[in-house]
């Protein structure tokens, strides 16, 4: 209705398939390398991908091991007879259980507050443990990381008031 015979853009011939001459007008594209293209973009994403979740498991996994060595430190320093082998004690305590959960630090450092150890007997008093870990994150080698990142837990334990202190 309305289109004359040189109008009509697809001419079928008697077979029911397009005309020669339609077929001859498509272009097909050449996708040959396409799959190298997306590697070269994907590939680098990806890595990085998985560099950032190692690098968020391995900060995460340390600073729960860092927290449960400074809750070590301090309960063993809360029960110690003196402020000297408080700190002692705590030293050894936080070591051990970063070495117990397979933790490797470039640097450990363990503070205890024994002030308290001065209080008379009868007068509440309390421990606190400072662990910090340098955790090494150089072998990770994605951007944006540092190669190492400090990380610190502080715990607080009672000591026993009614016991002599030194």
């Amino acid at each position: 209705p309305g289109l004359e015979p040189s109008d009509c853009p697809v001419r079928l011939a008697t077979s029911g398939t397009a005309d020669s001459s339609v077929m001859a007008s498509t272009h097909k594209r050449d996708e040959r390398g396409s799959a190298a293209i997306e590697a070269a973009i994907g590939l680098p994403a990806f890595a990085l991908f998985v560099g950032l979740i190692i690098f968020g498991g391995r900060t995460a996994t340390t600073h729960s091991a860092v927290e449960s060595a400074a809750t070590d430190a301090a309960r063993s320093a809360s029960i110690a007879r003196t402020s000297t082998e408080a700190k002692h004690d705590a030293a050894t305590a936080a070591q051990a259980s970063l070495a117990n959960q397979d933790i490797h630090c470039l640097r450990v450092s363990v503070v205890v507050d024994v002030a308290d150890f001065s209080k008379p007997v009868g007068v509440p008093g309390s421990v606190t443990a400072t662990v910090e870990c340098l955790l090494d994150l150089a072998d990770l080698s994605v951007p944006g990381v540092p190669g190492s990142r400090l990380i610190k837990a502080t715990v607080n334990s009672p000591l026993d008031t009614w016991r002599e202190r030194g």
